[in-house]
């Protein structure tokens, strides 16, 4: 069988990892073990990557007979071992000698979708692929072991996850409407490892034995509402491009691309007899796509903000909001909640300049491609006691819901395959191709300055969610079973404060509390699309958008997200609220501080924006760790050639020192303040 057909066919779920001293052989499987496959990795010239996929496919008394062969064809070198179990490739990567491989030894079944498992990564192994005769090639680097060490702080226990097989990467929408395999997907740009991935993809022209891993946030629970349980999914993807951290990754870059882009999706579905429906809805954040710094300080919690003057016709933001609408459609709206009035002018100044990119690109825009421009001063509305904030950003969001509305679709019982890998095949039988009408927008209005006054009563009036329609109901094809046509998302609501942390995960909580009504409303579990902010369901809800904020924001920020108003909220007293916030806030003034040109440089590593070379300048002597890769512009961040280039006690000297031995002070210092997950000197997990 080729490795299309097998691919298109199934997908490998489980491997083995046997060492022979001229190779290292995979033998992955499917989910029941019945059939298997067998990839060849060369050892003797670990500095290229020699990989070869076996055309068989292997029964499983043909997957032991196999073992034996192997054995017999490399007695003379000692046979071989068996090393590992593991559940996918994660990539291959080469720093300054042989190449390494990156594998999942442990996962954690974290949800489903329609069936379909998702994991999180638990443990994971870095091997390396020369063997005692090719390693005399390469001569024992300390540069490479700093590369290393460098690498394995990407903690990927923390927060990536990945499914065998299902597109977690895509929406659930774009998985119905445009169904993709293999190669292609690994090109999205939630796809963390697909610099790693490179390799063994473009030789062997198949993603079986890889896995594409997603960074961010995914949590799913079940809710028990009118009788019926009905699982709830909420999913953050953290963009590859222009990733890094808080004040290293700001603004806009030459492509378009912005700092802190997340895609957040909100699905729901019922397992009940009969008609399986299931909804989903998408909603984005990112940096102001301008081009603007803020200076790391050790003196100052609230470095000044530059504005750059370098992209007077706003091509950059022009670009930016171009990709939005290719991956989103139209319409297009901006939720700008930084500050309008300053004592001393920081936001204020990304406001102002913000407005102007808008009102210029959308002169040179079709009436029905216009961004739509929503400003609001979250920070002074919330400190209001006349102003319930919350409040005020539902309304709102019902009123961008009202233009892009929202996914939902129906699958009839012949289609419910009990066992089913295929998740597009099992959504697309039975509807003919769709293209989302991304044109239909009939509102003249681009910039709003004022929400407060905009009526929930009238922003619930246009849109036809209801999902109860019967003239437009289609029948199963022996006319027993109604089946309700499906509905798609056209444009997202964009929301933005400062940081895409703190205040835009409150509204971004709004969205998707005004969505979840109409969700649950168009699957028959309530009565009203409208859900009252003091229910249960959006309690329930309020805590999965904190855990999302507090998850992102330590990804980002450093520390946990500022959650004032859910606190409040909750009856929280004022007193405990401005305790934690103040912590938070020293938290991440730390990490921004001390820790974040070192994160910097890992995901650059990480994400292949900074590629090893022997006689090239390393990493840490490079004058900026921000402009590597995807980002061209200047960088305002310390050298890391500076006596305190990356603020960590006794980081470097460590590195330097590789004698040192495990107990002395240094040596703890240095683990003490690595993430989480990071393995000292002698272990290749990570």
């Amino acid at each position: 069988m080729a490795a299309a057909e097998a691919e298109a066919g199934g997908c490998l779920q489980s491997f083995e990892l046997y060492e022979a001293e001229s190779k290292f052989y995979i033998l992955g499987t499917n989910t029941d073990k019945t059939s298997w496959r067998l990839l060849k990795i060369d050892r003797m010239e670990s500095s290229e990557l020699n990989i070869e996929e076996g055309s068989t496919v292997y029964s499983h008394t043909e997957y032991l007979d196999l073992l034996n062969v192997l054995h017999e064809d490399h007695r003379s070198t000692g046979g071989v071992k068996f090393v590992t179990n593991c559940f996918g490739i994660i990539g291959f990567i080469k720093l300054l000698g042989p190449y390494y491989m990156l594998i999942i030894t442990e996962q954690r079944k974290i949800g489903a979708i329609f069936g379909h498992p998702v994991y999180q990564v638990t443990r994971t192994a870095m091997i390396e692929l020369s063997n005692s005769k090719s390693r005399a090639n390469f001569l024992s680097s300390k540069d490479e072991d700093r590369y290393k060490k460098l690498l394995q702080t990407i903690d990927l226990r923390k927060d990536f996850f990945f499914s065998h097989s299902y597109n977690i990467m895509r929406s659930f929408q774009k998985n119905f409407n445009d169904p993709q395999e293999g190669r292609d997907l690994y090109g999205t740009m939630f796809v963390w490892n697909e610099f790693l991935t490179r390799g063994i993809r473009n030789t062997l022209k198949s993603t079986i034995w890889t896995v594409a891993l997603v960074y961010g946030f995914f949590k799913q629970d079940k809710l028990a509402i009118s009788g019926k349980d009905i699982m709830l999914t909420l999913i953050a993807r953290r963009s590859r491009h222009y990733a890094g951290t808080r004040y290293l990754k700001r603004g806009v870059n030459d492509e378009g691309k912005v700092a802190n882009d997340v895609e957040t999706e909100q699905i729901i579905f019922d397992d009940m007899l009969g008609p399986r429906q299931i909804s989903s809805v998408v909603q984005n954040r990112g940096s102001i796509p301008l081009f603007w710094s803020q200076e790391t300080s050790r003196l100052n919690l609230k470095p000044d903000i530059i504005l750059h003057e370098k992209d007077k016709n706003y091509e950059a933001t022009k670009l930016h909001f171009e990709n939005l609408r290719s991956r989103y459609g139209n319409p297009i709206i901006i939720l700008n909640l930084i500050k309008v009035c300053e004592r001393k002018p920081r936001e204020s100044i990304l406001r102002r300049e913000f407005d102007k990119a808008i009102k210029s690109i959308n002169n040179g825009l079709p009436g029905e491609n216009h961004l739509r421009f929503l400003h609001w001063d979250l920070h002074k509305n919330s400190q209001s006691k006349s102003t319930n904030a919350l409040q005020v950003l539902l309304k709102v969001a019902f009123e961008a819901l009202n233009l892009t509305e929202f996914f939902y679709c129906q699958i009839p019982p012949s289609q419910r395959a009990e066992n089913s890998l295929n998740v597009h095949t099992l959504l697309k039988n039975g509807f003919r191709p769709h293209e989302c009408d991304v044109s239909n927008n009939d509102d003249n209005t681009d910039c709003i300055d004022n929400i407060d006054d905009t009526s929930q009563e009238d922003t619930c009036r246009s849109s036809d969610t209801s999902g109860n329609g019967t003239a437009e109901d289609i029948a199963e094809d022996n006319g027993s079973v109604p089946v309700k046509p499906p509905k798609f998302q056209k444009g997202a609501l964009r929301t933005n404060c400062i940081d895409c942390l703190d205040r835009t995960n409150v509204a971004q909580y709004a969205y998707g509390l005004a969505a979840l009504g109409h969700q649950l409303h168009t699957l028959g579990s309530v009565e009203s699309p409208e859900l009252d902010l003091d229910s249960p369901v959006a309690r329930h809800l309020m805590h999965f958008y904190e855990r999302m904020g507090d998850t992102l924001a330590v990804q980002y920020g450093g520390s946990a997200a500022h959650n004032k108003i859910f606190s409040a909220k909750r009856g929280h007293l004022k007193f405990a609220i401005q305790s934690q916030e103040f912590f938070r806030t020293l938290q991440r003034y730390y990490s921004n501080a001390y820790m974040d040109a070192y994160k910097q440089a890992s995901i650059n590593l990480f994400l292949g924006y900074f590629q090893p070379h022997q006689g090239k300048p390393a990493l840490w002597e490079l004058e900026h760790v921000a402009v590597l890769g995807d980002n061209a512009r200047p960088a305002h961040q310390r050298n890391w050639k500076s006596q305190d280039r990356l603020y960590l006690p006794g980081c470097w000297s460590t590195l330097t020192k590789p004698k040192m031995q495990l107990g002395s002070e240094k040596k703890l210092t240095w683990l003490s303040i690595l993430p989480a997950g990071f393995v000292h000197d002698g272990d290749s997990t990570f």
